[in-house]
């Protein structure tokens, strides 16, 4: 995951998540699910950033508990180091 503050005040979301991923098109869907649905969760901490999310070979052998939870964990970092 990439992260780099806008000016526009508001959070916004880009997923770069290919067929290396997964060569199921309904795989890689739950997996953009997963994450927008942890993006709209956070959306009002997140404040300005925009946040890219790479899907690395493997990343959809996860169950859908993991992708939520590998998320949150990124996002988490990212809002720590924007308080220090």
């Amino acid at each position: 995951m990439y992260a780099r503050a806008n000016d526009l005040g508001h959070p916004r979301l880009g997923m770069a998540i290919s067929r290396k991923c997964s060569p199921r098109a309904v795989t890689r869907n739950r997996i953009k699910r997963a994450i927008r649905e942890v993006f709209r969760k956070r959306k009002k901490a997140l404040g300005g950033l925009d946040l890219v999310f790479l899907g690395q070979p493997g990343i959809g052998d996860k169950t859908a508990a993991e992708l939520r939870a590998t998320v949150e964990y990124l996002l988490n970092q990212v809002e720590s180091c924007g308080r220090s």
